[in-house]
C-alpha cells in the first residue's frame, strides 16, 4: 500500500506527538551523524523537547561549533552593516548627481532662452553674465585659431619663397640659347637671287 502524504501541522494528541517526536528525533540525529562522516563536515544539532529536555549531537564539540558560528555570524553582521552603509552612500551619491543634473539642465535651457518665465531679475542677470562670458571665451578661442592659421600660412609662404629662389638660381645658372639673325645668315648667293622687278601697264616705249 502507498503511504499517504503526512500533513505538516501540530499533532493535537499528546501521545502521538511524543511518539512522533521520538522517532523523528532519532532519525534527525542519525542523519546528522551520517552527514558529518560522509562529507567530513562539522555538524552540531541541538534539540529541546516540549518539556525542555535537551538532546544534542556534535561531530567535534558543541561549544566550539557555537563559538565558530557566533564568530562567523559577527563577521556576517559586520559585512551586512558595511554593505548597508555603502548602499546608503551610493544612494546619496545618485541623489546628488540627479540634483546636479537637473541644475545643469535648467541652466542649459535658460542659456538657450527657454523657460525664462519663472526667472527673477537676478537670475536673468546671471544668465546674461554667463552668456557674455561665453561669448568672450568663444571670441578668444576664435582669435587664437585665426592666429594659428595665419602663422601656418606664413610658414607655407616662406617655404614657397625659398623654393622659388632656388628655382630662380638654377634658371640663371643655365647657358643662354644662341639666336642668329636671319638676315646675317643669308648667303651672297641668296642675296643675288633677289631681283628688282617693276610692273608696267601700257604700250611699250619707242
Amino acid at each position: 500500500m502507498v503511504r499517504g502524504k503526512t500533513e505538516i501541522k501540530r499533532i493535537e494528541n499528546a501521545t502521538s506527538r511524543q511518539v512522533t517526536f521520538s522517532k523523528r528525533r532519532g532519525g534527525l540525529l542519525k542523519k546528522a551523524f551520517e552527514l558529518s562522516v560522509l562529507c567530513d563536515a562539522e555538524v552540531s544539532l541541538i534539540i529541546f523537547s516540549q518539556k525542555g529536555k535537551l538532546f544534542e549531537f556534535s561531530s567535534s564539540s558543541t561549544n566550539k561549533t557555537i563559538e565558530r558560528y557566533q564568530k562567523n555570524d559577527k563577521n556576517l553582521r559586520h559585512d551586512k552593516i558595511l554593505l548597508e552603509q555603502t548602499t546608503e552612500h551610493l544612494k546619496e551619491e545618485v541623489m546628488s548627481m540627479t540634483r546636479n543634473l537637473e541644475v545643469l539642465e535648467n541652466s542649459k535651457r535658460r542659456l538657450l532662452g527657454e523657460d525664462l518665465e519663472s526667472c527673477s531679475i537676478d537670475e536673468l542677470e546671471m544668465v546674461e553674465g554667463q552668456l557674455d562670458q561665453s561669448l568672450r571665451n568663444i571670441r578668444a578661442k576664435k582669435n587664437q585659431l585665426y592666429k594659428e592659421k595665419i602663422s601656418l600660412l606664413k610658414d607655407e609662404e616662406k617655404v614657397l619663397m625659398e623654393k622659388n629662389a632656388e628655382l630662380r638660381e638654377k634658371y640663371e645658372a643655365l647657358p643662354l640659347p644662341l639666336f642668329i639673325d636671319q638676315q646675317e645668315d643669308e648667303s651672297p648667293q641668296a642675296r643675288k637671287m633677289e631681283v628688282d622687278t617693276q610692273l608696267f601697264i601700257g604700250f611699250p616705249e619707242r
